[in-house]
């Protein structure tokens, strides 16, 4: 018997599953296969946790050296997403257990989102809504707008989120994209109609700055002061990828001096972030709990590919969008 646990931040506290469909049908219907929630939600998540599974498929518990020892049974972590920053990898790579992603399942509700933010930073619909809340309707000539209309958006990662973000703004009538990115395909980018360029002159030339790639030690303070200054009075910042690729610290004092047009966020360098945070505090500054892009379509796509990795690895193959290749060859061999 192949046996799957599931982390239980997927449940309330209640103990029910806060999602519609995420893909425990494809589990269900397989011979050989059973799962379960786990009985505590924990992070870093313990080996007594893990012990006595094949697979677990994981949203938000953080894995270390420490998760793993004396944990032998255990053949990959699922992960349902994309980012997996919070998953030690050198550890699992000593573990001999694989991790996964959920690569492609994400594009195009992350996409939808920063365009939700866009659509809501220029058209200033919070401030707006306000007014209406607190009896401010004849004010309402003081918080005019801007469109998207002949402005220049700037892509920091141009991955798949990158790329279906590109596809949805064509109905906007912007100016070609821009973005920053050494590892894209060049081929790939003008197919896009993305020009590539380096990261200051992509902070000088965008009105919009999208934040889409990974947290690794490379991009760890990716944008911090210098980068920051270079943006243009008007410009917004739009991250829905990790906290820490922008330097919190950095940013807040260009937010409060107002050197900048605004910021949305979704993630935080702290999460979930102190309740006294500066950000909370400033009236440029659209926020989420790392949710924004959460809609019943995203977990169903995310859920059914991390299942079918799961079946995958139950049939003794290697599955979709493994992130530590480096120890497939050993992996295989070693769980045949």
């Amino acid at each position: 018997m192949f046996k799957v646990g599931i982390t239980r931040d997927f449940l309330t506290q209640e103990g029910n599953l806060t999602y519609k469909d995420m893909g425990l049908d494809i589990l269900e219907k397989a011979e050989g296969i059973v799962y379960e929630f786990m009985e505590e939600n924990q992070s870093p998540v313990t080996p007594d946790m893990l012990k006595g599974y094949d697979a677990v498929i994981s949203l938000s518990p953080a894995y270390n050296k420490d998760s793993f020892k004396g944990v032998t049974q255990l053949k990959a972590i699922c992960r349902f997403g994309v980012g997996y920053d919070m998953v030690d990898l050198n550890a699992c790579n000593e573990a001999n257990v694989l991790v996964t992603i959920t690569r492609g399942a994400v594009n195009h509700s992350v996409a939808e989102s920063v365009i939700t933010w866009m659509l809501a930073l220029t058209h200033r619909v919070f401030e707006k809504d306000r007014l209406v809340r607190t009896g401010k309707w004849d004010e309402r000539s003081m918080y005019t707008g801007t469109e998207l209309r002949k402005r220049t958006l700037g892509i920091i990662g141009l991955g798949g989120i990158g790329g279906k973000l590109v596809q949805m703004l064509n109905a906007f009538d912007m100016n070609p994209p821009v973005a920053y990115d050494p590892f894209a395909d060049p081929v790939k980018a003008e197919a896009y109609g993305v020009k590539l360029v380096d990261l200051d002159t992509l902070m000088r030339q965008s009105d919009f700055v999208s934040v889409n790639c990974p947290l690794t030690e490379e991009t760890r303070n990716l944008i911090s002061t210098h980068e920051l200054s270079l943006l243009k009075k008007n410009a917004y910042i739009i991250n829905t990828a990790r906290g820490g690729i922008i330097n919190e610290e950095a940013l807040i004092k260009i937010l409060v001096s107002k050197s900048i047009a605004g910021y949305a966020t979704d993630v935080y360098e702290k999460e979930p972030p102190d309740e006294d945070h500066p950000l909370f505090k400033l009236d440029n500054v659209m926020l989420a709990p790392h949710c924004i892009a959460w809609t019943d379509e995203l977990f169903r796509e995310i859920g059914h590919m991390a299942c079918q990795q799961v079946l995958q690895i139950a049939q003794g193959k290697i599955p979709d969008h493994v992130i530590n290749s480096e120890i497939l060859d050993h992996w295989h061999n070693a769980k045949k």
